[in-house]
């Protein structure tokens, strides 16, 4: 199975792509538009802020070479930042545009909500994931199980019915989200141990 890893040359991305590569795909880290056209599934990743990997991909050239990949329905699965880039928009340091492959925004968690709680800002640690519907990207895989996250905003969809699993963190937000074959988890499955190798497999494995 050929995966492209998108490289928008923000954060270093071989964990990543060792990821892949242990659960079964032939990945290439690459920021060449045709290599990731060819490809027969294709990654977004993303740390750090929104809009600097935003501005990684227009200085690239690949923001219409991933409309593309969407368009055309190869499968497509955005990590972390890169599952927020999928949106409108995000509110991180202003307003930033986003990919606009899915309806919705990027907003912040509230400090009153989760400092209430005992809970800080960001996100640093594991959490659990619940399924809020069945997907074949979390197949097999038990309502409940941990992944890691690292982030202190979150993605907001317009419609629920895109949000493929939620998380608690003060409040019950997607860490999944996914519309025909394009998806995006907000953890990071390459920390995820047995559990994230398990989710990058079945995208792997997709029909």
């Amino acid at each position: 199975m050929k995966l492209a890893l998108i490289d928008h040359g923000v954060g270093n991305l071989r964990s990543v792509e060792k990821a892949l590569a242990a659960a079964g795909g032939q990945v290439t880290l690459t920021a060449d538009p045709d290599t990731i056209l060819a490809a027969e599934k294709v990654v977004l990743p993303g740390v750090g802020a929104f809009a600097d990997a935003m501005r990684g991909l227009q200085s690239r050239g690949l923001v219409e070479t991933v409309m593309s990949i969407a368009r055309r329905g190869t499968p497509l699965l955005g990590i972390c930042v890169g599952m927020q880039m999928l949106l409108d928009y995000s509110v991180e340091h202003g307003r930033h545009p986003g990919l606009s492959l899915l309806p919705g925004k990027v907003v912040r968690f509230a400090e009153q909500q989760t400092v209430s709680q005992g809970l800080k800002v960001p996100q640093t640690g594991w959490n659990q994931v619940e399924p809020a519907q069945e997907t074949p990207l979390l197949r097999d895989l038990p309502g409940g199980s941990y992944a890691y996250f690292n982030h202190s905003y979150y993605c907001l969809p317009d419609q629920t019915a895109d949000i493929l699993a939620s998380t608690d963190y003060g409040l019950k937000y997607a860490s999944v989200i996914g519309r025909g074959r394009i998806y995006g988890v907000q953890f990071h499955p390459e920390k995820s141990q047995q559990v994230g190798l398990a989710i990058l497999r079945n995208f792997i494995q997709l029909g």
